[in-house]
């Protein structure tokens, strides 16, 4: 009943309002003249009449616009679904398809912006329109995803560097024992990323696909789908990295699989890993970097995605070079600690502009730290070897006198030393005086003393830890020299030795570091121990040589007897001598040479003088050996290989 009522009300209104009308214009027919009340009454009229005409036409004109987007929206829909039933890739079918399928998300955003504008007088028929335009966009950015990543996956390139190669080196291997040094190419050196002026920088995915990329991350972004499209490349570009790091032959380790490394493997692995970080940072993190700064660049998302998709591979080639820090600080070690730390120090400035920032923090912040952690390291272990020289005990003498393997290794160590004298003097310039005398043997004061060469050396520091050194070892010589019974091979032993280091010093690089003072200085103590032998040798058996005690007392006539005994005393000594010293080695030629002729000059001319003088008292039979006999049997000593002498007295 009450919408009976409400229809009839309505419908006599309408009455009413249409005989008021009329009566109105009837009205104004037959008036001539207007009071000022009937004229504002009219105004008052014709501004309502206006309002209800302009509404209308707005309701009928939204109207209008509501069936045409709702048209539009649906012709949109049609082109987005019609892919969702087709199992090819836009993209793969060519410019076209792709073109109009963009163009069809791009209308969707701008419908769904104008309808978001118009919101204040959205009725129910829009907001479903609304509704359905952002699901129409929902299903086409799922789309673009799974084309963002096909592009992307099928088109990656894994390009191995040709620029790089990897060399070792042995130079003087079968002296130096365990001490080793390696090289690799440094033309990788780079300023900048700008792809024109950087040679490294390599195409980690085929260009041309490059702007299809571009347009797709812009289109997401702008949607509100960054992050979907930030994950999906993130997800595929991480999975590359790892494809590079098996390039350059890096394996996966755990800290635990480090430490437990024999140090034969661990050697060859950290070689693989110097080359392979300075291939990883300066190749393809830089070129990963300069990708995503062409994908999402415009949209400020390039830094972002590049931190995520490279974090797990930068930090894999982090936590090797982190076991090896907190690893064992043997002394054969040390080399490899150099090659990790100058590597590392040399791609700092690539690590700062690959990870600027907040963002980037994390991982330069941990490289600084890691950096700072191999330097400590470094230092540890070459005090390390410091210490090690002067606990290095025999239980029995070296055979033969020669040059210990300690002083090879030593000197070889040093020598291959200077050729990290720059980061070696970084390092130990915080350290103070601490391992130069550290042990408490004398030395000269290096630091001090600007005639020894050091104060005039580039690695004054250096230079001071390596006096240290040599003045350890020699400690270390006179103790093993001690194991000898005899003094003159005790002498032969020192000689040897303390001649092989003033030898490695004068004619390598180390004679920058130590100077000519300190090799005239080792020059002569290895002349004093030849000359100290000489006397310890030869001394007692020249004594059978001496005319003095030859005269029978108040006589001036030769004892006979005493003559004969004296030359069969000379030769049985030489031969014990020639015995044992053939045995003995001295592995130099010149300076085997040079006292063989020493030798000779004292021995040989002695023995001719005494026989040329005594020779009308003896008979053949009494002169064992003639002077040009010792002189040829002089040089047969030192060779290092035992004789025995003939008998060769004259019939």
């Amino acid at each position: 009943m009450d919408g009976v009522e409400s229809g009839a009300l309505d419908s006599e209104g309408e009455g009413n309002l249409i005989a008021a009308a009329q009566q109105i214009v009837r009205a104004l027919v037959s008036k001539r003249e207007l009071t000022d009340e009937e004229r504002k009454a009219l105004v008052q009229l014709r501004a309502q009449l206006s309002t209800i005409t302009i509404d209308s036409e707005k309701k009928k004109k939204s109207i209008e616009e509501g069936a045409s987007r709702e048209e539009h929206l649906d012709v949109i829909h049609e082109k987005i679904m019609r892919w969702e039933n087709d199992q090819s890739m836009i993209w793969d079918l060519g410019q076209d398809e792709a073109f109009q399928y963009l163009n069809a998300v791009d209308e969707t955003l701008k419908l769904i912006e104008r309808l978001e504008n118009s919101r204040q007088d959205l009725s129910v028929e829009k907001d479903e329109m609304l509704r359905n335009a952002h699901d129409v966009l929902q299903t086409a950015m799922v789309r673009l995803e799974e084309e963002f990543k096909h592009m992307l996956l099928q088109n990656r390139r894994s390009v191995e560097p040709e620029h790089t190669s990897f060399r070792s080196s042995e130079e003087d291997a079968a002296e130096e024992g365990s001490t080793f040094s390696y090289s690799f190419d440094d033309s990788l050196r780079r300023d900048s990323f700008n792809r024109t002026s950087e040679e490294s920088i390599i195409d980690l995915v085929h260009p041309e696909i490059l702007p299809d990329l571009k347009c797709i991350a812009n289109l997401m972004c702008s949607s509100g789908y960054e992050h979907e499209c930030s994950q999906a490349y993130v997800s595929l570009r991480r999975d590359a990295l790892d494809e590079c790091l098996f390039i350059v032959e890096m394996d996966k380790h755990c800290i635990e699989d480090v430490l437990r490394m024999e140090w034969a493997t661990l050697n060859f692995k950290i070689k693989k890993w110097v080359r392979a970080i300075r291939v990883f940072v300066r190749v393809y993190l830089a070129s990963e970097r300069w990708l995503s700064d062409q994908i999402f660049g415009e949209v400020s998302l390039n830094l972002s995605c590049f931190i995520e998709a490279s974090k797990a591979a930068i930090l894999q080639l982090l936590n090797f070079a982190e076991a090896i820090s907190i690893g064992s600080k043997e002394p054969e070690k040390l080399f490899c600690f150099l090659e990790m730390y100058e590597v590392m120090s040399k791609l700092l400035p690539d690590i700062d502009e690959l990870y600027p920032d907040n963002v980037g923090s994390f991982i330069r912040i941990q490289y600084h730290e890691l950096l700072q952690r191999l330097g400590n390291c470094i230092r540890m272990t070459f005090l390390e070897f410091k210490k090690a020289i002067a606990s290095n005990a025999s239980a029995t003498a070296f055979p033969g006198g020669g040059v210990h393997h300690l002083t090879r290794y030593v000197m070889n160590y040093m020598k291959n030393l200077v050729d990290y004298g720059e980061t070696l003097e970084l390092l130990l310039s915080d350290h103070g005086e601490e391992g130069s005398n550290s042990f408490g043997h004398e030395t000269s004061s290096p630091i001090e003393d600007g005639k020894n060469g050091v104060s005039g050396c580039g690695f004054p520091k250096l230079a001071a830890h390596f006096h240290g050194i040599s003045s350890v070892l020699v400690a270390n010589l006179h103790e093993k020299s001690n194991l000898y019974k005899d003094v003159a091979l005790q002498h032969i032993f020192l000689m040897n030795n303390v001649h092989y280091m003033a030898e490695k010093v004068k004619n390598s690089e180390l004679r920058l570091v130590f100077g000519d003072d300190w090799i005239r200085k080792h020059n002569g103590k290895f002349q004093q121990h030849a000359l100290s032998y000489e006397r310890s040798t030869w001394s007692s058996i020249l004594s059978f040589l001496r005319e003095e005690g030859l005269h029978s007392s108040g006589s001036s006539s030769i004892s006979h007897t005493l003559l004969k005994e004296r030359l069969r005393n000379f030769s049985l000594a030489f031969e014990e001598v020639y015995k044992a010293q053939t045995a003995w080695v001295i592995p130099d030629v010149q300076l085997r040479e040079d006292l063989r002729i020493s030798t000779s000059l004292k021995i040989v001319q002695a023995y001719r003088t005494f026989v040329g003088r005594h020779y009308g008292h003896l008979s053949d039979r009494h002169i064992k050996y003639t002077a040009d006999d010792l002189e040829n049997y002089i040089l047969d000593l030192f060779e290092g290989s035992p004789k025995s002498l003939p008998n060769p007295y004259r019939r």
